[in-house]
């Protein structure tokens, strides 16, 4: 059997949940005179925290699915930041799948995206200074996780930390270990980075941060309502049956 405070760690919490803003997408670059038949773009698949923090705290690894012509299609990717770079000519779907740490969540989550090379305007001129990028925000959203969990990644800017139940309280998180290997895991000085699009200026995430919130501590709220209910329907129908 395991020990009590293993069990007390595992414990998950209702009505809690984490989320992880991130960005995925590509940026790629013309060759221009360089450029062959075969070999037109340099490109860089990639995702990135929302804000360019460090993920590898939730992320354990990425596994990017290219096309079956390229050689050893599947790409595994065991550290931050998570990414990675190729040259082709083709545009194509790229299949995305991220594991997580232990305490984070057992179960992958896939993404897809679909390979940009070519400006939208294709009758334009093509630039060898200035990318394609194509970007897409998301939220992992962990319902339900464990104490430790939460205790871990707590001083983490990454993750979007919830509002905890009333008279719950955590303890101090482990110091992080290594702070220049944080560092280096981020994108904040990514020789892509001034080419990214800007998520942190988007108010609205943040509303809709704060609107979830307000709706996961009505949805509590009712979850009580609901029992109180069912508690006084059961008593009536003890009453009922004497």
């Amino acid at each position: 059997m395991g020990k009590p405070e293993d069990t007390e760690k595992k414990k998950k919490l209702k009505d809690v949940e984490i989320s992880v803003p991130i960005v995925y997408g590509n940026a790629a670059f013309w060759l221009g005179k360089k450029a062959s038949e075969y070999q037109s773009h340099k490109w860089t698949v990639y995702v990135r925290g929302a804000t360019n923090e460090d993920l590898s705290v939730v992320v354990k690894r990425a596994v990017f699915q290219l096309h079956s012509s390229f050689n050893n299609p599947t790409r595994v990717v065991e550290s931050a930041p998570f990414e990675l770079s190729e040259s082709g000519w083709g545009e194509f779907e790229i299949a995305i799948t991220l594991y997580f740490h232990n305490d984070v969540c057992e179960k992958p989550l896939n993404l897809y995206h679909h390979l940009k090379l070519y400006p939208e305007d294709e009758s334009g001129p093509m630039s060898i200074k200035k990318p394609v990028v194509v970007e897409f925000y998301n939220e992992i959203v962990f319902t339900e996780p464990s104490e430790s969990f939460l205790t871990r990644v707590q001083n983490y800017p990454a993750v979007t930390f919830p509002r905890l139940p009333a008279g719950f309280t955590l303890t101090s998180s482990a110091p992080i270990e290594d702070e220049s290997k944080r560092k280096r895991g981020d994108t904040k000085d990514h020789p892509l980075n001034q080419w990214f699009l800007n998520f942190s200026e988007a108010d609205e995430l943040l509303q809709l941060a704060a609107a979830r919130q307000q709706v996961q501590a009505h949805i509590a709220k009712l979850r009580r309502q609901i029992s109180v209910i069912d508690g006084q329907n059961q008593q009536f129908k003890s009453s009922s049956d004497q």
